[in-house]
């Protein structure tokens, strides 16, 4: 059988992304997004769990979100069960991009509290995108489960995901602020501050939460100050 030209331009695009260079596999994945096709969908995914390069998946991404949900949802799905942290952490970064709320039941708690900080980052801020009406206060109680958790970062996307969520987080926030754990405490309550003024800033929020805390609780082990750096 003749290859076509269109054939052979899909064969030279999914090549393109097994090369060795990073820029190639870049142009591969922008052409893949320019001219979908039925046939780019499951090598997309599948680089997605491997592409070391963050530009490069970003751009794999955008190509994923070029083609029709009908086909992408389904794999994209799957690989929210991989044993791959980065497959289950693309995966949800894309779903967030599409934004089809069919996604939905497939955010679950054990991705949300997921042991890998960037697959729970990615399900934290999905999950914002997602939430159907009506069960933000729901999703709001399992994210406070996770506050005081890693370091600057992981505490910095946990508190934007859940001002995303808005004043139905005030009172798991209020319950957290009481927690044993000071560094519990204090993210709570830069959270809080987060909530009430959005322009103040992170470091300002936890500055001035750190305060509250050290007025109203017992002072922060060494431990809890430095993983607030």
């Amino acid at each position: 059988m003749t290859m076509t030209g269109q054939d052979t331009d899909a064969a030279r695009a999914l090549q393109g992304l097994e090369d060795s260079r990073s820029s190639v596999r870049l142009r591969a994945a922008l052409a893949i997004g320019t001219a979908p096709d039925p046939c780019f969908v499951g090598k997309l995914v599948e680089r997605c769990a491997i592409e070391p390069e963050f530009f490069v998946r970003d751009m794999l991404t955008w190509a994923l979100t070029r083609h029709p949900v009908a086909l992408t949802l389904p794999e994209l799905l799957r690989e929210l069960r991989s044993e791959r942290a980065q497959a289950r952490s693309q995966a949800l970064h894309t779903l967030s991009k599409i934004g089809d709320g069919r996604a939905w039941p497939a955010i679950t708690r054990a991705l949300l509290c997921d042991a890998d900080d960037e697959v729970a980052r990615s399900a934290w801020r999905t999950a914002v995108v997602l939430v159907p009406e009506g069960e933000e206060s729901a999703l709001a109680t399992v994210l406070a489960t996770q506050l005081g958790r890693g370091g600057r970062e992981t505490r910095l996307s946990l508190s934007q995901a859940l001002v995303a969520l808005g004043e139905v987080i005030v009172p798991v926030l209020e319950a957290a602020a009481t927690a044993p754990a000071g560094h519990v405490r204090t993210h709570a309550l830069a959270t809080r501050e987060l909530l009430r003024d959005p322009d103040a800033g992170f470091e300002s929020a936890v500055e001035e939460a750190r305060r509250i805390t050290a007025l109203t609780g017992a002072p922060l082990t060494d431990d809890e100050n430095r993983a607030d750096r």
